[in-house]
């Protein structure tokens, strides 16, 4: 792997992809930050920030946008063997559904309030700054955005402000606003970090706040099929067989994600609001039936709102808001004839 001093530019060597697929193509990963002129929504004007992103795959073709939830970075994929498979390995690499040999994949690290100088940070702050992004690398125009959850609400707001700048829309699990049950749900996750980082626990509470976003983003059906055992006494009191789950999962998001950053892109979803009327961008909205976070009923609304054509495609799945993670065998061929 050799770096380039200016830009951080990394190349897989042929031992990279030892354990790989040999590409008919030669795939190279930028992995940069770029100083950019944005102008927040909830500054107090323009300022220079930070921009961190990755954009890797075939020198020269087409780019393609590809941005997750909040808990998602811009390693949406490795191209070496030996590195960390990004969040969406899967879906995304030489012959996957988002193909590296065919289309460069692009993604930043989510801004936060510190990175922007604002009280806040909005869908919109995120859509501008991957538009900036854009310019200074001298992209006109992007051949789609694949957003998933939170990321669909940044594709949403990119395409109504920067409607030029990309081709499709391709749209996972997430609407042009959030719903109140969500919200109400999301800002007692956020009320108990808070109280934690008052208390001088706020590690603790970003676990806890963690855990219960759990049993918003996976289905019912999920939770029955795996935790449906007795209870088991344990240290001085019974432990419910789902409640190991829940403490790994929120040891695992203390370790990556601190407690700034999550109230930060929690609220960030909730002030999310974009008419889908000023959006003539073709999309394809992915939806799924057991997602309490983001109902089906939101998504025919956003279809049926829409100024540009859409289509709905429903998925059934056990894992709730989850399915955009954990259905690669589903999603792939809808991904691939949406980007077509």
């Amino acid at each position: 792997m050799t770096f380039l001093p200016e830009t951080r530019c990394t190349e897989a060597s042929q031992a990279a992809f030892a354990v790989l697929p040999e590409p008919r193509v030669r795939l190279t990963a930028q992995r940069s930050t770029r100083r950019l002129q944005l102008n927040p929504k909830y500054g107090s004007g323009p300022r220079e920030v930070e921009v961190s992103y990755l954009w890797c795959g075939a020198a020269g073709a087409p780019t393609v946008i590809v941005q997750g939830g909040i808990s998602a970075d811009r390693d949406v994929t490795a191209l070496d063997g030996d590195a960390a498979p990004g969040w969406w390995q899967a879906l995304v690499g030489s012959g996957a559904a988002v193909d590296l040999e065919r289309w460069r994949v692009l993604a930043i690290d989510w801004l936060t309030p510190d990175r922007l100088g604002a009280g806040s940070v909005s869908s919109e702050d995120q859509a501008d700054a991957l538009a900036a992004l854009l310019g200074a690398l001298g992209i006109a125009q992007v051949h789609a955005f694949i957003g998933s959850s939170y990321g669909a609400m940044v594709a949403l707001a990119f395409a109504a402000r920067h409607p030029r700048s990309v081709e499709r829309l391709l749209l996972l699990a997430g609407a042009h606003r959030p719903h109140p049950l969500s919200t109400a749900q999301r800002s007692v996750q956020r009320g108990i970090v808070r109280l934690g980082q008052a208390s001088g626990r706020a590690d603790e509470a970003l676990a806890l706040a963690r855990q219960l976003a759990i049993t918003t983003y996976r289905g019912s059906a999920e939770f029955g099929r795996r935790f449906a055992g007795g209870p088991e006494w344990r240290e001085e009191r019974f432990h419910f067989p789902v409640e190991d789950y829940l403490a790994h999962q929120g040891r695992r998001f203390v370790e990556r994600f601190d407690a700034d950053r999550f109230l930060a892109l929690s609220e960030s979803i909730d002030l999310h609001d974009v008419q889908p009327e000023r959006i003539p961008t073709p999309t394809t909205l992915i939806g799924f039936p057991s997602d309490r976070l983001v109902p089906l009923a939101d998504l025919c609304e956003l279809q049926r709102r829409l100024h540009g054509p859409a289509t709905l495609e429903v998925v059934e799945s056990p894992y709730g808001h989850d399915a955009f993670l954990k259905e690669p065998e589903q999603l792939a061929p809808l991904l691939r004839e949406a980007l077509a």
